[in-house]
């Protein structure tokens, strides 16, 4: 799914980014250029960051 149309960025690709090692907002951010436009991406973008970091520490604690 979209979650930035202005950069036509996806919901995997955010996720493929978190798996690549990166784990915060703004290092996504810096890497895919989400919600650097109108911003009405950013809510949904933090929380599937916040969701990959989670999933993250979960696996590692295993």
């Amino acid at each position: 799914m979209y979650v930035c149309i202005c950069r036509q960025v996806t919901d995997h690709q955010i996720r493929d980014v978190c798996r690549g090692g990166t784990s915060s907002f703004t290092e996504v951010q810096a890497q895919t250029g989400i919600a650097r436009d109108c911003g009405k991406c950013r809510k949904l973008a933090q929380a599937i960051v916040k969701e990959c970091r989670r999933s993250s520490t979960f696996v590692n604690a295993a």
